[in-house]
């Protein structure tokens, strides 16, 4: 099994990645042994993760997530797929660079 998840950082900030170990990454990413955004951002918690059959639906799911805003980050969170869905077809000032898709992720339909 694979993972997708989102962490929050000290900062506020939201980190998207996926995993074959989700309990194992955390731990790294808690004592520092992953380096880059999370680094200098400890600690931090995790806040969603969704399990996926293969590595491809994970690196999909979070290439997907890491296109979203935060709003829609945090609509998918709270399982808001009528307000994902609006954002998806919004037309803000800072449009997302993600596909605006929902059904890729596994077992979430868009309405």
């Amino acid at each position: 099994m694979f993972w997708v998840y989102i962490l929050r950082c000290a900062d506020g900030s939201y980190y998207t990645g996926h995993t074959d170990n989700l309990e194992r990454r955390i731990g790294q990413y808690q004592t520092g042994e992953c380096v880059g955004y999370t680094a200098t951002r400890r600690p931090v918690e995790l806040i969603w993760s969704q399990e996926c059959v293969t590595r491809v639906d994970a690196l999909s799911a979070e290439m997907q997530i890491k296109g979203w805003s935060r709003k829609k980050k945090e609509a998918m969170m709270r399982g808001d797929w009528t307000e994902v869905s609006r954002l998806a077809k919004s037309k803000s000032a800072h449009p997302s660079t993600g596909s605006g898709r929902t059904d890729l992720l596994l077992g979430e339909v868009e309405n």
